[in-house]
């Protein structure tokens, strides 16, 4: 009883990561062939490895099960096992990379501003790398993180008073320690006689294409954003190890159950 209760709960499970499979690949594949902007295209590949991974582990799970092959139970259970080694990994380093970094607080400003070297080195080099960066700033400026705020019209008072996400605090504007006079969210005038020891200040320009996506403050932005995300993702992950080593438990069962049937099978008259 309890052997045919795991094998259905096995299949169940098989058949709703199936299901689960086929919108995630197909996203990725209309990424792949309509995707207009390089965000787009930077997610099409994860999502169809994904939903190809997701799609293939289902169906050697639900053959294997319906059939009792102890082979491609074997097979499937190896893969649960290398998924749960996996997650198990990047969650622990996920947590490791994001252990460092905080934004800091602007005196009269409800936002914060961000460094990109309070950060692991790790975060910092994937993000600073030119050839990342390049695909960064592009799906920056495609998605544009900082329309909202140049359609705001805000007066300096309203702006100071709003809260920023990071990559709008770092790519949209010039630091505050810049000194620069506020006209909008996206237009600051530099004084006539200006120097400052950060370089972020002199990176600024007040065109809407520009603006401050080649800033350190920009990268510490999109850092501190990969930085929040990640330890969601890792927080989540948790859960998704404890449901995996539960189909593992599961698939050991049935697997246990398809190698006995096979080796009383060869004995029957």
């Amino acid at each position: 009883m309890a052997t045919s209760l795991s094998s259905n709960l096995l299949i169940i499970i098989n058949l709703l990561i199936f299901l689960l499979s086929i919108p995630i690949l197909s996203t990725g594949i209309d990424l792949s062939l309509h995707g207009a902007t390089n965000c787009d295209k930077f997610l099409q590949t994860p999502l169809i490895l994904i939903g190809i991974l997701l799609l293939a582990s289902s169906l050697v799970g639900f053959v294997g099960v319906s059939s009792r092959n102890a082979f491609l139970l074997w097979v499937y259970l190896f893969t649960t096992y290398v998924l749960i080694l996996a997650a198990l990994i990047f969650s622990v380093f996920a947590f490791v990379v994001t252990n460092k970094g905080a934004g800091e607080a602007v005196s009269g400003a409800r936002f914060y501003e961000y460094k990109l070297g309070d950060y692991s080195n790790w975060l910092q080099n994937r993000v600073s790398n030119p050839k990342n960066w390049v695909k960064i700033k592009s799906c920056l400026q495609d998605t544009k993180v900082c329309k909202s705020l140049q359609q705001a019209n805000s007066t300096k008072d309203e702006f100071f008073n709003k809260h920023l996400t990071s990559i709008q605090s770092g790519c949209c504007k010039p630091p505050i320690e810049c000194g620069f006079t506020y006209q909008n969210a996206t237009v600051w005038d530099k004084p006539s006689s200006f120097s400052a020891s950060n370089q972020d200040c002199n990176t600024w320009q007040n065109n809407g294409s520009v603006l401050c996506y080649d800033c350190q403050s920009c990268k510490a932005g999109v850092v501190d954003y990969l930085k929040t995300h990640w330890k969601k993702v890792a927080t989540i992950n948790i859960i998704f190890i404890a449901l995996l080593i539960i189909v593992y438990t599961i698939g050991c069962h049935a697997f246990r159950r398809a190698r006995t049937e096979r080796f009383f099978d060869r004995y029957r008259i």
